[in-house]
């Protein structure tokens, strides 16, 4: 007899007796007698269950799909808009419990069909899904609430084949931060996300809700965007995992976009582990998007890079002259003595590492502007597109300009007090398209950020990488490479920390709040840059160090839903 088949037979004697015990002496007896069996099964605990965890209770039957939904439906209602208000998710999946159940009827009869069947996932809100499945894709912004648009974007395509579950979508900064001088974690449709460690922080980058969420358990995956930094810095304000894949490893196709030569999808997980699963499912050619068909041939399993003994003879490298001056990095003591710490580190585990290693075009990456040029270009041309391959969009928007002048329409849903600035959709709207200007500055990108940049670095110290602290100001020489980071928890602010605003409603840094430690490579070096990462992850656990803040750490666990 399987061995699910026995526990279930077990556990559902063990239930009989708790009705005994009821009918015996009373509701209360029957209550704790059933507490104490689904205890003793010791299902996970989702602020920190891994993918394997739950693939691993899944197949035994110890807790089906349906719960996990109802179990991170009810986490998210706890600290969501309620308590907390963290506004971390902007809506749920009302198809996502008869999805779960088709999925557990499949399980049964086939098994599963990855280590992501039956997996809940929330999506970044600039990732489309299906108008039929009833959710909006609106990178936040009301311009695009109710819109149809003409299916799910390439990366859900891979995650549905793989048997997740599209559990809802995660609020964002608006447009990916690009509309203007605003909040991260802000857009009109999901009001301001805040971070889970200190009540008020700053969420960072543009996927902040995506990393708010999986920082505290409202779903086993989540899925975000990066153009420079968007999911590198919510990954370190969160104390998780991150990987922002080489440009063209993950599709676009179905994001709402900023700029096709920047923009890349990747996973935000509370481990190395998880997001190596989850980028091996997305990762991969779509013929609906151009740059994924450059890849290498094969998708690499990132499963298999995932050894404590990776960093064995590692030749890392310090880009110091990125961060030496804290006005121009952002970095400061605290973060920079953390660092410090992780390169001892990273030695005792049998990395070299060569200090300094600098960027040579590191400078001129920030003095050239050419990055502005690029991405308003880009945008201008890349977003009047979508709006025109949307079916039906209610607002009536079909162009940038038609945004811009909606906004100023509607200021109670677009521009509240304090949200009001769309300098950069302004700034865009005034390009001229794909001119001599651009091609320029794309062409000194990729040569600042490549040739003279990352790929400069690491062949002059022959080296494997190079690392340096997360942060939204230390990402633009990969972001406008194309190049992949992936980033671990490095440490936390003390207790003692003075606050300090980091928009009208938010602070960074503040007590207890996280920072990271990012590992960045030249073009499709994943697997070796999740190996570096998961080694020190191992060795220093630091995400385990430090949780949530009380309010903002949902209580409903599986054993809820079960026992109900």
């Amino acid at each position: 007899m399987p061995s699910s088949t026995l526990r279930l037979l077990l556990f559902g004697f063990e239930l009989a007796l708790a009705f005994l015990v009821h009918a015996a002496y009373g509701t209360l007896a029957a209550a704790e007698v059933k507490s104490s069996l689904i205890k003793r099964w010791a299902l996970p605990d989702l602020y920190e269950a891994s993918v394997t965890e739950l693939q691993a209770g899944l197949n035994e039957g110890d807790f089906t799909s349906v719960d996990l939904v109802k179990a991170y439906f009810a986490r998210i209602s706890e600290v969501n808009l309620a308590g907390p208000a963290l506004r971390a998710v902007i809506e749920t999946n009302p198809s996502a419990l008869a999805e779960a159940a088709v999925l557990d009827a499949e399980r049964q009869l086939l098994g599963p069909r990855s280590l992501l069947h039956g997996i809940p996932v929330l999506l970044k809100d600039n990732i489309a899904t299906t108008a039929s499945e009833g959710m909006n894709t609106t990178a936040g912004s009301y311009s695009m609430l109710g819109s149809i648009v003409p299916g799910d974007a390439g990366v859900v395509k891979r995650l549905r084949a793989a048997g997740a579950i599209i559990l809802g979508k995660a609020n964002l900064s608006e447009f990916a931060h690009y509309r203007g001088n605003l909040a991260s974690g802000w857009s009109g449709r999901g009001g301001q996300c805040t971070a889970a460690y200190y009540p008020g922080s700053d969420p960072c980058g543009s996927s902040a809700g995506s990393g708010v969420a999986a920082s505290i358990g409202l779903a086993a995956v989540t899925l975000g965007t990066e153009t420079d930094g968007s999911i590198t810095c919510p990954t370190s304000h969160s104390n998780l995992a991150g990987i922002k894949p080489t440009v063209g490893l993950t599709s676009r196709a179905g994001v709402i976009p900023i700029s096709e030569h920047q923009d890349t999808v990747g996973p935000l997980t509370r481990s190395v582990s998880d997001a190596a699963i989850v980028l091996s499912i997305i990762a991969g050619p779509d013929p609906n998007d151009n740059f994924t068909l450059a890849q290498p041939n094969r998708v690499p399993q990132y499963e298999r890079a995932l050894s404590t003994s990776a960093l064995q003879g590692a030749r890392l490298g310090v880009p110091r002259a990125m961060f030496l001056e804290p006005a121009y990095s952002g970095l400061d003591n605290t973060v920079l003595s953390a660092f410090e710490v992780a390169l001892e580190t990273l030695k005792s585990l049998g990395a070299i590492i060569v200090d300094p290693a600098n960027i040579p075009s590191a400078y001129q990456i920030y003095a050239s502007g050419n990055e502005s040029i690029v991405n308003a270009v880009d945008f201008k041309v890349q977003i009047n597109a979508w709006y025109q391959s949307l079916y039906t969009n209610p607002s009536g928007v079909r162009s940038l300009a038609d945004l811009i002048a909606f906004n100023d329409a509607n200021p109670t849903l677009e521009e509240p007090t304090g949200y009001t600035s769309q300098s950069i959709l302004i700034e865009a709207e005034a390009t001229s398209g794909y001119n001599a200007t651009f091609y320029q500055a794309l062409a000194a990108d990729y040569e600042l950020g490549r040739t003279n940049g990352i790929d400069a670095a690491l062949q002059q110290y022959n080296l494997d990488a190079l690392i340096l602290p997360a942060n939204g100001r230390t990402t633009t020489p990969a972001a406008i490479a194309g190049y992949p980071i992936v980033t671990v928890p490095l440490g936390f602010y003390p207790e003692n920390t003075t606050t300090r605003s980091a928009g009208p409603n938010t602070v960074y840094p503040a007590p207890g709040v996280p920072f990271g430690l990012s590992f960045l490579g030249t073009a499709y070096s994943e697997y070796n840059l999740i190996g570096y990462a998961y080694a020190y992850e191992q060795k220093t656990m630091t995400r385990l160090a430090r949780k949530a803040y009380p309010a903002a750490i949902p209580t409903t666990q599986l054993e809820d839903i079960i026992s109900q």
